[in-house]
Parts: structure tokens; C-alpha cells; sequence
């Protein structure tokens, strides 16, 4: 049977709390649990919340936010950004130091922890996820969440953008199928499956900051989640361009 048990009770977080600590103060945590954090979670201990009243927009910020949007907070999603994939006036899909290809670069405001605030991905996931592992006992894997669009489905869903201690990839290529059939090119990404999977419990109005999956088989493994990262040649949406209509006679 598979469990979903959020953790509940933790107080609001700030920078150099104790994550991990509070976690197993929260709720017992076992051997060959998957802990799945909320990346707001992690981006606040890790002190990356920013005033926006200490942020002075560049002329690019001020021309992409124009009247419908606050260039400050632009600001910091051209700071986080390594491209611009797509925008829509102020709204941008942008391409993270990190890979991902995400709204506003993963920058929000919601749950900030006060009006005014914003807060940012973790510098490096991978080693967030690392971290917690190593606080909350080598025998969880951990993964960091955050919630993405894609460009194929409206709404959102769990992504993992950080995880420690699973292999986040199961490759089904050379098994066979039920009709005997070897797998040419299937992989399920496991790690966003868990993700998603702890959403359920992980609102997106805040209050659960992480949740506890009991009774899955995982593989142990080393590989992070950036390097799961679809490679920029091999991203047929990030890079993405509408096809030119054909001229029509007559």
C-alpha cells in the first residue's frame, strides 16, 4: 500500500531554520521513505526570499512590465533567467541557470511571507536535496518539488526539480512489453511521478511544506535532477517556433 502522509505543524520558515530537523520532529520518518519538499520550503531557509523594495528594475524590466506588471518583479525573473523561451507582454517563459523551462523562471510571489516579497529558486536543487538527505538519515531519498505548466496541458502539476539518494530515471529500454515486445526508448521520470504524487497533499495555498511517500520501491542512486534536464538540441517545445503557414494560391 502507498502512502501519502503530509507534514503538518511546522512553523513559518526562515533563513538557516533547520528543515530537516523539523521534519522529523514533525513526523517519524523510516528507511526507504521518499520525502518530498516544497521548494518554496527550501528557497526560504536557504534565504532566498527578496524584498522587492531592494530590487531597482532595469529599462528591459520597465519595458517588458509596462502597465500590467511590477518591473521590479521582472526584474528578478531576467536575473534568474538564462533565455527568454516565450512571453506573452509581462508573462515570460523563461529557461533557468538551472535548465528548466518554467514560468517567470521560477520566481513567486505567493506564500512569500509577506506583501511585497518574492522568492526565488534554490541555487542548486541537487545539493538542497543532498542536504535534507543527509539531516532527515541516508535511508530516504528526498526530492525537492515545484510546481510547473507544460505546454502540451493547461493547469500545473509536481515537478522535481532537486532530488538525493534515488535514481530519479527508470529506464524501461530492452525489457519486454506484454506482448514480448523490448521497449525501444521508454524511461519514466520517477522522481516527477513522486512530485506529482505528493501534490495531492502539497496546496498550492501553502500550509504543507512537505509530505512523506511510504511503501514505493525506488532505486538507490546518485543522479540529481538537473541531469534529467532536457538538452536544449533535443527540446522540441523550449525552443519551440510556430510553422510558417504555406502561401495559398489565388
Amino acid at each position: 500500500m502507498i502512502e501519502i502522509l503530509p507534514v503538518r505543524g511546522l512553523p513559518a520558515l526562515a533563513s538557516g531554520d533547520d528543515l530537516a530537523g523539523m521534519i522529523r520532529a514533525a513526523v517519524a520518518v523510516r528507511d526507504g521513505d521518499v520525502v518530498v519538499v516544497a521548494q518554496k520550503a527550501v528557497s526560504k531557509v536557504e534565504g532566498r526570499v527578496v524584498e522587492l523594495a531592494d530590487v531597482t528594475p532595469s529599462p528591459a524590466a520597465v519595458t517588458i512590465a509596462a502597465d500590467n506588471e511590477d518591473p521590479r518583479f521582472v526584474e528578478l525573473v531576467l536575473r534568474e533567467s538564462s533565455a527568454i523561451i516565450r512571453r506573452r507582454g509581462a508573462f515570460l517563459i523563461c529557461r533557468t541557470h538551472h535548465g528548466f523551462v518554467c514560468a517567470s523562471a521560477g520566481v513567486d510571489r505567493s506564500n512569500s511571507g509577506g506583501v511585497g516579497r518574492a522568492v526565488l529558486l534554490p541555487k542548486d536543487p541537487d545539493r538542497s536535496a543532498a542536504t535534507l538527505r543527509r539531516g532527515l538519515g541516508g535511508g530516504v531519498a528526498v526530492i525537492i518539488s515545484d510546481s510547473f505548466g507544460r505546454p502540451f496541458r493547461q493547469a500545473i502539476t509536481g515537478v522535481a526539480v532537486g532530488c538525493a539518494g534515488l535514481d530519479p530515471i527508470d529506464s524501461f529500454i530492452g525489457r519486454a512489453d506484454d506482448d514480448g515486445r523490448p521497449f525501444a526508448g521508454t524511461a519514466v521520470h520517477v522522481a516527477d511521478e513522486l512530485a506529482a504524487a505528493a501534490g495531492l497533499v502539497l496546496s498550492a495555498a501553502g500550509g504543507v511544506p512537505a509530505a512523506v511517500i511510504r511503501g514505493v520501491a525506488w532505486r538507490a542512486g546518485d543522479r540529481g535532477a538537473a541531469d534529467t534536464v532536457m538538452p536544449p538540441d533535443r527540446d522540441l517545445f523550449g525552443g519551440w517556433s510556430p510553422p510558417t503557414q504555406p502561401a495559398r494560391d489565388g
